[in-house]
Formats: C-alpha cells, sequence, structure tokens
C-alpha cells in the first residue's frame, strides 16, 4: 500500500475541486498524518534492527547472547534486561500488579489505549487481567492467561518507558526473529519485577519467571511467559491477530 499512497498523494496536487477545496485539504491533511506515524514505526523498527545486526555481527552463530553485547543491561520493547550472574532467584508470593483486576476481553479493549489482539494459535484467554490505572481509568498493563495461569502474554503501549525488568543470569538471552521484526528470547528461569508509572522497580511483584519472548509489533510491545520452548513461542507471536 505504501506506492499507491505514495501516487495518491503525488496525484492530489493535480486535482481540481473547485466545489470542495476543503474536502482535499483534509484527505492531504489526513495522509500526511498517517505518514508521519509510519514514518516513527519504521524508524523504531530499525534501530531495533540496527541493533540485533550488531549484536549478531559481534557474536558467535546461534548464540546470540544480547546482554554480553550490551555489557549486561538491554532496554527493547518496554522491558529493561540485565544480567547479574550469580543473582539470586525471587523468593516469596509476589503481589499482584498494581490495582490489577479481571476484566471481560470487550471490557478491558475499552480500558487500554492499543488494540488488544489474541494469539489465533490458542484462542480466547481463560482470564483477562488489567493493571496500573492512571487517573484517566486507563490501564497501563493488560494480561491474557492460558493453561490455568501457566502462561501469559502481557501487552503495553510500547511506547511507555520499562515496564519489567528482568534480572538474567547465564547465556539465555539471544535475539530470534518473529513475523514483525526482532524479538528478545531468555530461555531460562529469571527474576521478573514490575517497573511501575513513576520509573521505580517494585520489589513486592519480584518473581521467578519462565521462558519469555518479548518483541513489539505495530507500536504495542508483548511479552508472553511460560514453560515452552522457543519454537512454540514464536508461533504464538506470529498468530497474534
Amino acid at each position: 500500500m505504501d506506492d499507491l499512497e505514495r501516487e495518491l498523494r503525488h496525484l492530489s496536487a493535480w486535482l481540481e475541486t473547485p466545489d470542495a477545496p476543503e474536502v482535499a485539504a483534509r484527505v492531504r491533511a489526513r495522509l500526511a498524518a498517517k505518514e508521519r506515524r509510519r514514518w516513527w514505526h519504521r524508524w523504531r523498527a530499525y534501530l531495533a534492527a540496527t541493533l540485533a545486526v550488531l549484536v549478531v555481527a559481534v557474536l558467535p552463530p546461534g548464540r546470540a547472547a544480547v546482554a554480553d553485547a550490551v555489557t549486561g543491561l538491554l532496554r527493547f520493547a518496554g522491558v529493561i534486561v540485565t544480567v547479574e550472574p550469580g543473582s539470586a532467584s525471587p523468593t516469596g508470593t509476589p503481589s499482584p500488579l498494581p490495582s490489577q483486576r479481571l476484566a471481560a476481553l470487550h471490557e478491558a479493549q475499552r480500558q487500554v489505549r492499543f488494540p488488544v489482539r489474541v494469539p489465533g494459535s490458542l484462542g480466547p484467554p481463560e482470564q483477562v487481567l488489567v493493571a496500573d490505572p492512571d487517573d484517566t481509568g486507563t490501564y497501563r498493563v493488560l494480561t491474557l492467561l492460558y493453561r490455568g495461569g501457566a502462561l501469559r502474554i502481557d501487552a503495553f503501549d510500547g511506547a511507555l518507558d520499562p515496564v519489567f525488568h528482568k534480572q538474567v543470569s547465564g547465556p539465555e538471552t539471544e535475539w530470534v526473529q518473529v513475523s514483525a521484526g526482532f524479538a528478545v528470547w531468555i530461555g531460562a528461569p529469571h527474576g521478573l519485577r514490575y517497573v511501575d508509572r513513576s520509573g521505580v522497580t517494585r520489589e513486592e511483584t519480584a518473581r521467578l519467571a519462565g521462558s519469555t519472548l518479548i518483541w513489539e509489533q505495530a507500536g504495542v510491545s508483548y511479552r508472553l511467559e511460560g514453560d515452552i520452548p522457543r519454537s512454540e513461542a514464536i508461533g504464538i507471536a506470529n498468530s497474534l491477530r
């Protein structure tokens, strides 16, 4: 559609609309606004892809250990990943995310600022959670739960500051590819904490997370967590609709 839009934009300058010039002006304005949004999403994707290429270029094929290439810290798709060898795993029962509550899927769609996508390979979620509302009642995080809660997908606005902080030990962090572009795969259990709206890490939410896939699609960030192999996680990510 890019070429078609470009041709239509060029053609609009030659259109004669003596009866309704304001219509042409509105159309041109909407096309320009859409192009600016598309440019921003492409630029963000370009930055992620560039970092991925650099990581792959400097590391042995097949084991792109992201953390080693970025001196132990990575910010990608709203998630902070840090490598702390020998770090202790969280213990105890974590508290829910701030103001977390159950919601119907159609209700949750009205309470977040991004479109809710469901993985076709899993079907409708068993439960839906929303968490961390702002002053307007709009929630920051939406969670889809499957398999009795053992498999979860967290979705949040990709423009937000980091939402989750992962402490990883070992060489289990690497770049992989999904249909939306590059993703980060953490193939071993790791510490997980929530970062609130003010940027403070919420220690009370700390828990031991399972294998996780992190990616961004159309301006929305996702993290898929569960005791599943990498190939299955990528298949679920690719089935989001």
